[in-house]
């Protein structure tokens, strides 16, 4: 049987970034176990800083911390592990669920090394996104886990970094990569990290309220009694109470619907947006046939495939067109951005391809 059952209200899981103390831990522990809808108690014991002489955790030490957690409160305990030591230490300690963080996913090898470690082990895994967006990536460490005969696995969604000092999110949430693992894997349990995406404690609910609004299965959210004082993200924790008050104001939105009135209005509006669909890809062959004709002409006359002048006029103009339809700038930018990269992908083919000539 599964752990990761999902249902109509979301897995919670819930606990401070690091085990800094046993104090800490168990104060914690006490304070959620008294949220109903906290399934999973969570804690770093070997964290991995960005840069030496930060917090990088208590190590096996904390492991007998979490094991007083499962046995006082009944709540069952995860930990990050990265590499093999780390996998045989938790499993000797009795621990329930495992996750691979996301400095590790970016890297197959040591994957892999977990994986092998995990063989004829059977455990729930959670495996965090890569730090860069790129669902390759994540889908991949997930296989090499099912590969090793671990099924009981979920994949946990915690932003991707970015250079954009301006964005309000500590990582972008990307929400396309989060549903691309979802359309290539629909059973895959998927949960999100409000905590490290934001990385401001005041927009966590926010976050969590988009990935109910988005069907996710579960969130997983940092909790620390004096979470100012956290040796490690400090900002993004937040304490026991507020953790339930969020939990309590949460909309959980259902997948399917049983009012069939309702249902029968969405198979009608579905229909109407598939014609549309068909009609936009139709509009699209047509505009890369244009694409390819120009391409020949460009040929024809020496000219580069990318127009600078050109792009920009592209981008001012159907922005403002947009603005005018209500749509967003940053929408329309980034669909002209792919039609446009498909336009001179097709056009430089055509420049380099000596057998194509203008037709006259």
């Amino acid at each position: 049987m599964s752990f990761f059952k999902k249902g109509d209200a979301p897995f919670v899981i819930a606990g401070p970034c690091s085990a800094e103390t046993r104090e800490q831990v168990m104060e914690t522990a006490a304070a959620i176990a008294g949220i109903p809808e906290v399934k999973l108690f969570r804690a770093g014991v070997w964290k991995p800083r960005t840069r030496p002489g930060s917090f990088e955790g208590k190590g096996t030490e904390a492991l007998s911390w979490l094991q007083d957690v499962k046995h006082t409160y009944r709540l069952p305990v995860a930990v990050e592990v990265a590499e093999p030591a780390h996998v045989e230490q938790a499993l000797q300690h009795g621990t329930e669920v495992l996750w691979i963080g996301a400095r590790t996913t970016v890297n197959p090898f040591q994957v892999q090394r977990i994986a092998d470690a995990l063989k004829g082990v059977t455990i729930p895994v959670m495996v965090k996104n890569p730090v860069n967006p790129d669902v390759e990536l994540w889908q991949g460490a997930i296989e090499r886990l099912e590969r090793s005969g671990i099924t009981d696995i979920a994949a946990i969604h915690r932003g991707f970094s970015s250079y954009d000092t301006a964005s309000v999110y500590r990582n972008q949430p990307n929400w396309p990569i989060p549903i691309e693992l979802k359309r290539r894997k629909p059973e895959l349990f998927i949960i999100c990290d409000p905590s490290h995406i934001s990385g401001n404690r005041d927009r966590v609910a926010e976050v969590a309220q988009r990935a109910m609004d988005m069907g996710f299965n579960g969130l997983m959210i940092e909790s620390h009694p004096h979470p100012d004082k956290a040796l490690s993200d400090a900002a993004q924790q937040m304490t026991p109470d507020a953790l339930r008050e969020l939990l309590s104001e949460l909309i959980v939105r259902r997948q399917y619907t049983e009012d069939m009135s309702m249902a029968t209005e969405l198979e009608y509006l579905r229909q109407l947006m598939d014609g549309i669909d068909a009609e936009m890809i139709d509009l699209l062959a047509r505009r890369m046939e244009l694409s390819e004709r120009m391409g020949l002409v460009k040929k024809s006359c020496n000219m580069t495939a990318y127009q600078p002048d050109r792009w920009r006029e592209i981008v001012e103009t159907r922005s403002k067109q947009g603005g005018v339809k209500m749509l967003s700038e940053e929408f329309i930018l980034s669909l002209y951005e792919k039609i446009h990269d498909e336009s001179i992908r097709k056009q430089v083919e055509i420049l380099r391809d000596t057998r194509k000539e203008v037709k006259k």
